[in-house]
């Protein structure tokens, strides 16, 4: 049959996805903790790289500093944190290890959506009576939005994929799967956690394409 069959022999036995350790629990807790990091890396980095990115200033050092970030590995990190005092607070190192990782790329892309924004469109609605809140609104944000969104696709496929590291310290999620299958030597398993791991991060990809088209204010614009 061959380990792809096999694979798909697993994951469509219904035994497989119920119970603590079954597919449907194991889906909802790498949705937890990849959600919960997005969410505090998108409230760390956006109002930050908004904000320099408007005023024109700082965002140079922030980005480079967030970019430190890139040169180190996550799973250093979490087993840093695993001996530390932390290392009993759940998914919180899981979860500081993922924002570490996620807040790089939507530093960068907001930082630099602001920044591109064409200096005579700015000067041309200063010239317009445009207030700082009305530019930044009106005009800067709209036109840094692409840019801003292609980091947030970037940073949400790494953080679910990378949430897979939880397991590596007992943690849950999709990672449990794989993981569970190299202890028992069952390689489908393996093949079957990883594949996954991918349609997920696939779907999140799909599912902020949508949005990100749903949302465009060029597009709602084009259409009113």
């Amino acid at each position: 049959m061959g380990v792809l069959g096999e694979a798909w022999t697993w994951l469509t036995t219904g035994a497989n996805w119920s119970g603590e350790s079954g597919v449907a629990h194991r889906l909802g807790e790498h949705l937890y903790v990849s959600g919960v990091a997005l969410a505090l890396s998108c409230a760390l980095a956006l109002p930050l790289a908004l904000y320099l990115g408007h005023i024109g200033k700082g965002g140079a050092l922030a980005v480079n500093l967030s970019n430190v970030g890139r040169a180190i590995p996550v799973f250093a990190v979490l087993a840093l944190f695993m001996v530390s005092p932390l290392r009993n607070a759940g998914y919180v190192p899981t979860i500081v290890a993922l924002v570490l990782f996620a807040v790089p790329p939507l530093l960068t892309n907001a930082y630099v959506g602001m920044t591109e924004v064409d200096r005579s469109v700015t000067e041309a609605a200063r010239g317009m009576g445009m207030s700082g809140g009305q530019l930044f609104l009106r005009v800067e944000l709209p036109l840094a939005y692409p840019l801003i969104m292609t980091g947030l696709r970037s940073a949400a496929v790494q953080v679910v994929a990378t949430a897979t590291i939880a397991a590596m310290v007992g943690q849950g999620g999709l990672g449990r799967i794989i993981t569970a299958g190299f202890n028992t030597y069952d390689t489908p398993q393996v093949v079957a956690g990883a594949l996954l791991v991918a349609v997920l991060a696939l779907l999140v990809e799909a599912v902020l394409v949508g949005v990100d088209r749903l949302l465009s204010p060029l597009r709602r614009r084009r259409t009113a």
